[in-house]
């Protein structure tokens, strides 16, 4: 998987890459269709924002994680992450169990159909 890993008004230093590459590692392990992820890590006034985009199975998902400390932002947007993944996944197996639809009529409405009621 690659990430794609940028700062706003932020230095990414080797630790800090290390710390995303590390949680977001657990995460394409769980999710081999997961290609890239676009990580944006931004400092606005005195609170880290740790965003992440991808587009997973035709769907774009974006999730935020923020916190006055840059590493727990990190955790908090990387659970977001995994939790809308599953969600996706989720949706995508529900559409293969679906039910077939039934084209004949039921067999209690053919026979009050066929039921002389006068």
């Amino acid at each position: 998987m690659k990430i794609n890993l940028s700062g706003h008004h932020v230095d990414i230093s080797d630790a800090v890459r290390e710390h995303v590459d590390e949680k977001l590692s657990k995460i394409a392990g769980h999710f081999p269709g997961l290609i890239s992820v676009d990580a944006i890590i931004a400092k606005e006034h005195g609170e880290f924002l740790v965003e992440l985009i991808t587009n997973y199975e035709g769907v774009k998902i974006a999730t935020k994680g923020t916190d006055t400390v840059m590493y727990p932002a990190i955790s908090k947007a990387a659970k977001k992450f995994d939790t809308a993944l599953k969600h996706r996944k989720g949706q995508l197996k529900d559409d293969l169990h679906k039910k077939p639809v039934v084209s004949s009529p039921e067999i209690a409405h053919e026979t009050i159909q066929n039921m002389n009621l006068n």
